[in-house]
């Protein structure tokens, strides 16, 4: 979880040198973020219950870090393979793409502030 925080954390800090408006748009984000995590109710629970709607939340990798510390700390909800395998694969790219973002726009962080 810290290595996806930093991975999306880089590219909007390097968006926010060029567009300063953009913090209300995340402040939102993080709200939406939190609906579609499975916060409240376990991917079981969805998967039953709110049918529809589940591909939204199965295709958020925090949706399976979340489903794996409820059931590591509280022992219900379920443990999925290949939810922490794609995590970790989305993880890695989102890290990837933001380091590489990173790295172009810190030239001119300077010229911008």
């Amino acid at each position: 979880m810290g290595l996806l925080g930093l991975g999306i954390g880089m590219r909007i800090s390097s968006i926010f040198t060029k567009y300063r408006d953009l913090k209300f748009l995340v402040g939102f984000g993080v709200q939406l973020l939190m609906y579609v995590s499975a916060v409240m109710y376990s991917l079981a629970f969805m998967r039953e219950k709110l049918f529809k709607i589940v591909w939204i939340v199965e295709y958020n990798p925090v949706a399976y870090m979340i489903e794996t510390a409820r059931y590591m700390l509280l022992g219900t909800g379920t443990f999925n393979w290949f939810g922490i395998l794609y995590t970790i694969g989305v993880t890695l790219v989102i890290l990837f793409l933001g380091i590489v973002v990173f790295n172009i726009t810190e030239k001119t962080f300077i010229d911008t502030v």
